[in-house]
């Protein structure tokens, strides 16, 4: 699956490379970047993020009805603390153009897509995005990875580092990530085993922001990924195949 997201981005990355050799790539955004860690941190244990997505690999066509500014005014009346958006266009149905419309809520947004190459961090920070994903297995070497951070520190962005294993978290430490998102789904297979979620929380770091993601749907949930330390839990399916998207943004927000 990896290889397949990976060749879907060749043409936005070719795009990219044009713009940049033209001398044409869009400007970083100048308006305010609501901090992604810091307002996790505050709003933890088990902060939400809510998750816009269109669509999925596993599950096809989710929600087409809901926009994305309908989705941020929605997440935030409902108290969820930070934003992900689904910005991959083949497979997810989403659009970098997302973020500017999810824009204005107060919600500090995360760019989730497959980034491997340093434009396209700098096309994200083009846009309100506060965060952006990284998922450690993208990059056969250690320092890509490094390299994928430290452009988006230079740029004002935060980068969340996805892991699966306790090899994933050796790789994304050597190369300074700081926010780690473990994934309960492996994307290589997109088996899930809910197990990675409660075993590799205890080898967290004070230092460190720890995220569940794909193993948390109910407040039940929400409330184990509390007690086990995580600072923050993020929520996309759930959300968005219910026929009450506010009200269960609600009740996770409210479960600890």
């Amino acid at each position: 699956m990896l290889n397949r997201f990976r060749e879907a981005k060749q043409a936005e990355i070719a795009a990219l490379r044009a713009l940049s050799e033209r001398g044409e790539m869009p400007r970083a955004w100048y308006g305010h970047r609501p901090p992604f860690a810091a307002r996790l941190r505050s709003r933890g244990p088990a902060a939400l993020i809510a998750e816009f997505k269109r669509a999925s690999p596993s599950m096809g066509d989710l929600n087409l009805e809901l926009g994305p500014r309908e989705a941020a005014m929605l997440f935030a009346a409902n108290g969820a603390a930070a934003m992900s958006v689904l910005t991959e266009e083949t497979h997810f149905k989403g659009s970098l153009d997302y973020l500017g419309a999810c824009a204005g809520e107060a919600l500090p947004l995360l760019r989730k897509d497959f980034l491997f190459d340093t434009l396209q961090v700098a096309a994200t920070a083009a846009t309100p995005a506060s965060a952006y994903l990284l998922v450690v297995r993208m990059f056969p070497e250690g320092e890509q990875l490094r390299e994928m951070i430290e452009t988006g520190r230079a740029l004002g962005l935060e980068a969340v580092v996805e892991i699966f294993d306790e090899r994933d978290l050796e790789l994304a430490r050597q190369a300074g990530a700081e926010i780690i998102q473990v994934n309960a789904r492996d994307l290589d297979t997109l088996e899930v085993d809910h197990g990675n979620v409660r075993r590799l929380i205890s080898q967290g770091r004070p230092s460190e922001l720890w995220i569940a993601a794909s193993g948390v749907s109910t407040p039940e949930q929400v409330r184990e990924a509390a007690e086990g330390g995580y600072d923050a839990v993020l929520v996309g399916t759930a959300i968005m195949t219910s026929d009450d998207p506010g009200a269960v943004v609600r009740s996770l927000a409210e479960a600890r």
